[in-house]
């Protein structure tokens, strides 16, 4: 006879034959612990158990549905009782495990019934996921989940349903599985389900105060709380404006769906528009400039108005630092009045550079109400952005302009390791200039609101064109693939992408080049000229360092027989220095055979020796000496660089894979491969290994773009892979 179990009921001999295996759908989010469970059991029963799970089953991959039905029936034929652990979220979702073999087993449920932020936070941090679902991608699939979710009920044709809200209930419903011996049978009938008709969780009912329930009990969104239209937020202190009894729009409609939160300090954006292009901006002139807040809230509307009729999938976001802001009031009711979409158009409380990390508004692109010297300092937005964005912006936005006319906007990109760009994921900020009425500032108009009026018209509509500018440029139409609701591409997978455009082109020009080496009838200057004509100036600089370095004197570090060393102009770690050949007719590694061994034993040793001077300055570094397989500049070069990868040029997926992959060959297996072969191996398939998923080169932990990457990198303390360790690979100070 089994233990007790926490319902207080005691597990019942029966008849193995008669009663046979048992069936145990787990249900719910990402996150929410469903493998946990079954391996906590698995690992403890005396029943014979087998997990189905969709995410391994196929050979270790992920696989169908059918395939978990297929392998289920088997189980059970063999005697076995079985988990299927799939999110189980919805009613079509578990009818067909609710038939396996007939209606003689008996089919169980355990929901794991967790806040959308707890399954979030879990899937996040998680590393090693066996269905790679981990890192920032997992936010958007738990969202897009949990608006499916039924609960389930006995009348599907469960016999037993236990649902589990917090640790200690999980922790319950283990030990009466694991208790379960193979004669004995549970009760039937649903256990710890505290309010059955309950529609939202304790935990956001007491943010709320005030919640407008579906009329539909039997709705897939029973646990979604519906936002009321044309109301603010106040992210900071989650509180109401005076006089308005409900929360209001975090994410952008006036249907949008926001999960369920224990903390009322975070919010979980619907995840279906958090890769709609969206333009978060201040009132322009009403602060500083002192421009009147009647007219203005006037202009803002009829500029919004005008722009939102004329997009598709974008959004506008007006935002200020105060609930009690009289621009937003106005704007928010004047909007309302004349029906602007609010899916395009909302008001949001908040700090502008602050917007997703404290309130979970996704936002590509933020303007600033600048000064016309697009200086920083001063007060308010201006100095707030510049110092969120850091010193990059500063240089960015020299780079685009040196000054501002009052009506006039300008776009500028921020670079990817600024932190406004890896924390809050802005890709751009909009300076734009409007109307002045204080005396104390510059081009004071002395109150000529007739003027005003019409720069400040000029500003906004500057404003929108330049994100809808952006925009075109960035997101393109997915297709007929229906993967993407909003028929859009993220900003950040259109980056991506145009850097694998740029890859292929530089594959172009570079089997253009081997094929040009192999005209012997060609002479070296005519190779060069047409070689420069194909791959650019740019591809011919190392070439023409190491063949005439005594021109190149203040760019050099070192000028030896054989080699010269600089630092590499775009480096991609603290420390990142090219050890270049001299010697001509070696443009990469292709053409290195075994006559050129000790050239290459030099190179090895002048970088191992500048690894050294550095491991003396900085006992913490770890360097890797190697080369590319397939390099992008003419003239065989060593790359010397530190594992830290700590720097602003290195920006996309082609730079970390080009260093932590195949595509890099270790300095000492080339020359062993030299010596034994009279060639190195190089790789056929460097355009896969450049476009591989982004994993640490540490831990091999896999993350989703190249901010979250760096961010996890300057973080890992796990130790390097085997193979890097052995054999010299890497130089570092406890070998020396």
């Amino acid at each position: 006879m089994g233990a007790d179990n926490e319902d207080g009921t005691t597990p019942q001999v029966g008849d193995e034959k008669e009663k046979g295996p048992i069936i145990v759908l787990l249900v719910g989010a990402p996150g929410s612990g469903k493998s946990t469970f079954c391996e906590h059991v698995m690992k403890s029963s005396s029943r014979s158990w087998a997990r189905i799970c969709q995410d391994t089953i196929n050979n270790g991959k992920a696989g169908t549905k059918p395939q978990c039905l297929k392998s289920a029936a088997t189980a059970l034929k063999e005697g076995k009782s079985v988990f299927i652990d799939r999110c189980n979220l919805d009613k079509e979702q578990r009818a067909e495990f609710l038939k396996l073999d007939g209606s003689t087993k008996e089919v169980h449920a355990v929901v794991l019934d967790f806040p959308a932020q707890v399954c979030i936070s879990r899937s996040v941090k998680r590393t090693g996921h066996e269905g790679n679902l981990q890192g920032g991608k997992a936010a958007a699939v738990v969202n897009r989940m949990l608006q499916k979710k039924e609960l389930p009920q006995l009348t599907e044709g469960f016999k037993r349903i236990t649902f589990c809200q917090n640790d200690s209930e999980v922790q319950a419903a283990i030990k009466v599985y694991s208790a379960l011996g193979p004669a004995e049978t549970l009760p039937n009938g649903c256990f710890g389900q505290k309010t059955p008709k309950a529609k939202v969780q304790l935990g956001i009912m007491k943010f709320l105060k005030k919640v407008e329930v579906p009329a539909n009990e039997d709705s897939p969104s029973s646990h979604i709380v519906q936002i009321p239209v044309h109301e603010t937020v106040d992210v900071e202190k989650n509180q109401r404006p005076a006089g308005q009894e409900s929360s209001s729009l975090l994410s952008g409609g006036a249907n949008k769906n926001i999960q369920e939160c224990q903390d009322p300090h975070k919010h979980v954006v619907d995840a279906s528009v958090s890769s709609v292009p969206t333009l978060a901006f201040p009132s322009i002139s009403t602060s500083d400039f002192q421009f009147e807040n009647e007219k203005a809230s006037d202009i803002i509307v009829e500029k919004v108005e005008e722009f939102v009729n004329k997009i598709r999938n974008a959004r506008l976001v007006l935002v200020d630092l105060s609930h009690r802001s009289k621009i937003l009031s106005l704007v928010k009711g004047k909007a309302a009045q004349r029906n602007i979409d609010s899916n395009k158009f909302f008001t949001f409380v908040g700090d502008i550079t602050k917007l997703y990390s404290q309130g979970g508004l996704r936002c590509n692109i933020i303007a600033n109400a600048a000064n016309w010297r697009l200086k920083p300092g001063g007060g308010g937005v201006n100095a707030a952005i510049f110092n969120a964005a850091g010193p990059a912006l500063e240089v960015s936005t020299r780079d685009c302009a040196k000054s501002l006319l009052p009506g006039h906007a300008v776009a500028v990109p921020l670079t990817s390791d600024s932190p406004l760009y890896t924390r809050e994921g802005v890709t751009h900020v909009i300076h734009v200039l409007g109307p002045n009425m204080n005396p104390q500032r510059p081009n004071c108009l002395n109150d000529n609101y007739a003027k005003g009026c019409e720069v400040l018209r000029g500003a906004y509509t500057s404003l929108f064109e330049s994100f809808a500018s952006l925009v075109k440029t960035q997101v393109t139409e997915v297709g007929t693939s229906g993967q993407n609701p909003a028929g859009l591409k993220s900003l950040s997978s259109i980056t991506e992408q145009k850097n694998k455009r740029d890859d292929e082109c530089d594959s172009e020009r570079r089997k253009k080049y081997k094929g040009m080496q192999g005209d012997e009838k060609m002479s070296e200057e005519n190779r060069r000229n047409v070689v420069s004509k194909t791959w650019g100036s740019w591809a011919q600089a190392l070439y023409d360092i190491a063949m005439h370095p005594g021109r190149h004197e203040g760019q050099l570090l070192e000028v030896c027989d054989d080699v010269v060393v600089l630092n590499d102009q775009y480096p991609k770690a603290k420390k990142h220095l090219l050890v270049l050949s001299c010697q001509r007719g070696l443009d990469q590694l292709a053409d290195v055979n075994q006559e050129h061994i000790e050239q290459l034993r030099t190179m090895h040793s002048v970088g191992l020796k500048w690894a050294e001077s550095f491991l003396q300055e900085d006992s913490s570094l770890v360097f890797r000496l190697g080369y590319h397989s397939e390099p992008s500049m003419r003239q065989l070069h060593l790359h010397v660089i530190s594992q830290d990868f700590d720097s602003g040029h290195l920006k996309n997926k082609k730079h970390w894979n080009s260093f932590n992959t195949a595509f890099f060959r270790d300095s000492v297996d080339v020359m062993e491969e030299i010596s034994s072969q009279g060639k190195a191996t190089v790789s056929n398939d460097n355009e896969k290994h450049l476009s591989m998923e982004l994993r640490c080169h540490r831990c091999r932990s896999a993350h989703p773009n190249i901010p979250r990457l760096k961010s996890h990198v300057k973080q890992c303390q796990a130790p390097f892979p085997s193979q890097l360790l052995e054999n010299g690979r890497l130089v570092f100070q406890s070998i020396l």
